[in-house]
């Protein structure tokens, strides 16, 4: 069991300062943060998790919080960045959830701009950022490179907007820390990266802040080995994102996220997957029907097939509706758009059928395809602006 000692009472802020193995470092970092603190205009506590240090680290924080009346320390039995800031951040009764690393890389005159977007209700998380053009840093070549593709990495595959996920300076409103916390499944390196791409999900506002950075040229982090794990967790957490897994609207409806219906970027790209699914299977279907029923019959049946399943797919991987609230209605008003689209295709069959009589399949299979496009665009629009429009009642 972990235990809590030393409680300072009644913080506004809690920083925490995960460590293992830290004995040597651990003292002057708190000599530093809590000299930095006394103009800090909220009240506060540090806390430093220690997630099972083997050397003396459990000892010498003890100490610091018998020096410092407003030092904690919370003991982990096991190992894990990750985990530590799960436990500190979930134990804590303060307004604002924040942590460190224990190397101090980021210039303490940060401590204020970062919290302060939280507590006025500006933002739900803060990020101190390397990558912001306001930002000075010193690091080694290596780890800039590493620090950059990382974050373009990130761009690509998870489409997040933040600059810098793993700078060791963050600050998140503790209802928001409650509630996205449980989702979190990485306990190491990629804890950070999957909280906030899940805050972005959410429709959460990530406020970044300009920092003066010095690397830390003792640092002990293996890159090859966190850059691994960091990709399975990319893999892992995009999966969850793709399939559904994971509860964002109920995350929402918690932090009355209201008006918000996800990112129009993030939606493009998984409506455009599912069109093109829809779209390959329709052809296919088209092909197979066209051997035993004529043209118009063979579209209309391959379409409607295929326009319940692509009603189903956005239902679920695109706009994240979940359950069976509204299902009928769903699939009616997709019918609908079904109809429409039934329309444009069928006419474009007239029109070819009267240009070209004797059009070979494929000529016909390529005009269906474009009259297919254009029916997706207007599906796309209808989708998210009318079948799957958030409703402030329900906040979907």
């Amino acid at each position: 069991m972990s235990a809590l000692e030393s409680p300072a009472a009644e913080p506004v802020v809690e920083w925490v300062i995960p460590v293992y193995n830290e004995e040597v470092a651990l003292p002057g970092a708190v000599a530093r943060l809590t000299t930095a603190l006394r103009d800090f205009p909220w009240a506060w506590r540090i806390t430093i998790a220690d997630n099972a240090s083997t050397d003396a680290t459990p000892l010498v924080a003890r100490q610091l919080a018998r020096q410092h009346s407003g030092v904690s320390v919370l003991t982990l039995p096991e190992k894990g960045r990750g985990r530590a800031l799960k436990r500190a951040w979930s134990d804590s009764d303060a307004d604002v959830v924040a942590y460190m690393d224990v190397d101090l890389s980021t210039d303490l005159n940060a401590l204020v701009p970062l919290v302060a977007p939280l507590l006025s209700g500006h933002s739900d998380l803060a990020i101190g950022s390397r990558l912001h053009r306001s930002s000075r840093v010193t690091r080694g070549a290596k780890r800039e490179f590493v620090s950059r593709t990382y974050n373009v990495l990130l761009r690509g595959a998870l489409r997040a907007r933040f600059s810098d996920a793993q700078c060791g300076f963050k600050a998140v409103r503790r209802d928001v820390a409650d509630a996205l916390l449980p989702l979190v499944e990485d306990d190491a390196w990629f804890f950070d990266t999957e909280l906030l791409v899940l805050a972005e999900r959410t429709g959460l506002r990530i406020h970044e802040v300009p920092v003066d950075w010095v690397d830390d040229p003792d640092s002990r982090v293996d890159i090859v080995q966190t850059a691994v794990d960091d990709l399975r967790g990319m893999g892992r957490l995009g999966w969850s994102l793709l399939t559904g897994r994971l509860p964002l609207t109920d995350v929402r409806r918690q932090l009355d996220v209201r008006g918000r219906s996800g990112r129009l970027g993030n939606q493009l790209g998984l409506f455009a997957l599912v069109g093109l699914a829809s779209t390959l299977a329709y052809a296919l279907l088209f092909l197979l029907l066209r051997q035993l029923v004529p043209a118009q019959a063979a579209n209309a049946l391959a379409l409607a097939l295929t326009a319940v399943a692509n009603t189903a797919a956005n239902r679920h991987l695109t706009f994240g509706v979940r359950g069976k609230e509204s299902l009928a209605a769903h699939h009616g008003q997709g019918l609908l758009v079904f109809g429409i689209g039934l329309l444009l295709t069928s006419g474009s069959l007239v029109v070819l059928d009267a240009a070209a009589p004797r059009a070979p399949h494929g000529v016909e299979i390529t005009v269906l395809t474009v009259a297919n496009l254009v029916a997706t665009g207007l599906r796309f629009v209808a989708m998210r602006w009318w079948i799957f429009r958030p409703r402030r009642d329900t906040d979907q």
